[in-house]
Parts: structure tokens; sequence; C-alpha cells
């Protein structure tokens, strides 16, 4: 009986996809972008427009031709052990050299229908061309001397001002970019995520730039908000996470929705208490690490600032993180949420270190050594709005 089924799947199959305007072919519509990325390994992400198994390929950067001979694979195992049919596509590559430049492309096959254990049928393969599409990533160094990178937040589904403000990121080279949260306004619908943000940012510097992303707490509403999780790779699986790039050692902070659980405002679909209550114990295991006491540089990036006497959310940050970070010794958080630039000197709040919050409309560059963090903000017209500068190692 399965035997009969399975042929009379086959039989049927030129009937099905002649039913569907011709020829049914997969293709990519988010990505890729890069995230996650180390000394030995990095992940790319896409979406695609219609259920499909995926891998990517990689090449080093020696001058030859693709085809040259065949190239490694590596699959999406986040099936552990099953390769899955999904439309978000996370695959890691590993095994790499330290500091070493590697060319990759995306590949896909289109699943087209699925019958419990009797078959699954694909259409055509598809890829990103190497030519028309080039697409590549450094593996991080062991060390730095250095660092460069960019910062927006507060995009609030502006895409057209994120690509004014983004418009030279190749340009400028950036070691990383970071999202500081409230990128769009709300996930209503999982295509949010790309179109308000992700595929400008996948098109202008993500296929080869590493993206770090804070959650904000706009991040947290809408029917499909939990969608945003399946956008991203960090360090551990969780939307809070550390980075290291030799001596330099960053922290990005979840900083929860800015009203109470309670509020009426949260519909009922907010508990964030637990959830920042894990964080504080993470971040207490985190600073006592021999990777951050070893740091050189420490810098925090909050999508909320800490302030104990404002909202409910900067007081989350305030009392739950702030007297741990004060301890370690942190050089400087970087926070965005009020939409407006603003500098909190040592002790303003109750943080020991400085806190700086970009504007939604500004391009926050920074520029970090061992001896200084150099701030400078451009608006979408890239002309200069101000610049800062503080001392590594002073508020320790």
């Amino acid at each position: 009986m399965k035997r009969f089924l399975f042929i009379l799947i086959l039989l049927s199959f030129p009937f099905m996809i002649e039913a569907q305007d011709g020829m049914v072919s997969v293709r990519q519509v988010c990505g890729p972008y890069l995230q996650n990325v180390t000394t030995n390994s990095f992940t790319a992400i896409w979406t695609t427009d219609m259920d499909a198994v995926s891998w990517v390929e990689i090449a080093p950067d020696d001058g030859t031709n693709w085809n040259n001979c065949e190239r490694k694979k590596f699959y999406d195992e986040r099936g552990l052990g099953r390769r899955p049919i999904t439309k978000v596509h996370h695959v890691t590559v590993d095994g790499l050299q330290p500091d070493t430049k590697y060319r990759y492309r995306i590949m896909m096959e289109g699943v087209t229908a699925q019958y419990n254990r009797a078959g699954v049928i694909f259409t055509p393969g598809y890829g990103l061309d190497v030519k028309s599409h080039p697409t590549w990533c450094k593996t991080l160094a062991e060390d730095y001397d250095k660092l460069h990178f960019g910062m927006v937040n507060d995009m609030h589904e502006s895409d057209s001002l994120f690509r004014m403000l983004m418009s030279d990121a190749l340009e400028q080279k950036y070691d990383f970019v970071v999202f500081n949260g409230d990128m769009t306004s709300a996930i209503d619908h999982e295509e949010d995520i790309a179109k308000h943000y992700m595929s400008s940012a996948s098109d202008l510097f993500g296929y080869c730039t590493p993206i770090m992303i804070t959650r904000g707490n706009h991040e947290f509403r809408g029917n499909d908000a939990l969608k945003w999780h399946d956008y991203h790779s960090n360090p551990g699986g969780m939307p809070y996470f550390t980075h290291k790039y030799g001596k330099f050692f960053f922290i990005f902070l979840d900083s929860g929705e800015d009203k109470y659980d309670g509020d009426i405002r949260n519909l009922g679909v907010i508990m964030t208490d637990k959830y920042t209550d894990k964080e504080a114990e993470w971040l207490k295991e985190v600073l006592e690490s021999k990777d951050f006491k070893e740091s050189e540089v420490r810098i925090v990036f909050s999508h909320i600032q800490p302030d104990p006497k404002s909202w409910f959310g900067n007081r989350v940050v305030a009392e739950k993180f702030v007297p741990m970070l004060n301890e370690a010794g942190i050089d400087l958080m970087l926070c965005g949420h009020i939409h407006q630039y603003k500098y909190y000197e040592p002790g303003t709040t109750n943080a020991k270190f400085p806190v700086v919050c970009n504007k939604n409309r500004e391009l926050m560059i920074t520029d970090v050594d061992n001896s200084k963090i150099k701030l400078t903000f451009f608006n979408e017209n890239h002309v200069l709005q101000r610049k800062l500068e503080f001392k590594v190692g002073q508020y320790r």
C-alpha cells in the first residue's frame, strides 16, 4: 500500500507543478547577512519565498574560479540530525582559520510537498551567483590593536532613514555594526523584520559585515514578536550575549519592556521580571569570567539606559545590572530608546561609568584602542554633529 501511494505521488508530480503557473523555483527574499562571527566560524542567515532546505558552500579567497572544483558544503543543523524545512535559514560554517577571508554562497532547494514518510517533492535547486552577488566573510583575528564600528537604533520602521544613515557602510569598513534596539515599532507580521530593516542591511553591508543586535522594548510587541529570535544567531542562543575581539570585550544586554509586566498596555502577555532576573545571574557569571577579567576595554550595549527614578525599564537596568557593572569596571555604556542624544556623566544616575544615548536619526561611529574610546555622531546627510572621547580604564 505504501509503495502504491508513493508511485501515485510520483505520477502526479508533473501535474502538480504545471498547476502552479509554470515551474516552481525557490528564491531568497532577505539576506544573506552575517552574525556570530568568531575566529573559526560564522553564521549566514537568509529567508526564502517558500519552504526549503539549505546549505552554504565556501571557498578560499585565492582567485580561483568558483567552479574550479567542488566546494565544501555546510548545512543547517538546527534540526539536530534532520535537515530543517523552513523559510528562515541559519547555516554555521566552522573549522576555519583566524583572520582569514573566505568566499561563500548560499544554496537551497524548495519543497513543494511532503507526504509523511512517503516522499518529499523538491523544486530545482537555486543559489546566489558569486559574480553578481559576491559574498564573503573574514574571520576574527586572535588580537586587535583597534576597532571601528557603527551603531544605529530606534529606526521604528523607517527603512529609508536607515538606508541613508548606513549608505557608506562598506566604505567605512566597519569591524561590525550594532542595531541597538527598536529597529521596528512592533512585529505584527514576521515579514516586518525583513521589510523594516534587515533586507536593507543585507543589501548594503550585512553579507560581509557582522551584525550585532540588542532587543528593544518595541521588539517585545506585536503578534509575531517571538519570531524575532528566528532571525538572529547570538552566542548562547539568547537575546543577551557577549562578544570578544581580542582584548576588547562587549556585553549586549536585553533591557526588556519599558513598562512593568502588569501594565494594561502590555496586554497581559509580557513577563520580563523573571527573565531579567535570569539575565542578571548570567551577567554575574560573565563578569567573573577569565575573558572579561583579562580584557582591556569593556563596553556595554543596552537599548534602555539606567535611571532608578525613571520608567520601569530604566529602573530594571539601574537596579539589576548596573551595581554589578559598577564593581566590574566598565568603560562605557551605549544606549538608545529616548530618540535624542544624551550624555550621562558618571554619577548622574547610579552608574559609575559614562552612559551615552544615541539619537534615533543619527549614526554613531566608535573608534577604540587600548587607551581611548572615540565617538563621532553623524546625521542622515553624513554631516558631523558632535564628538566625545573617553579614556579607557579611568572608572575602575
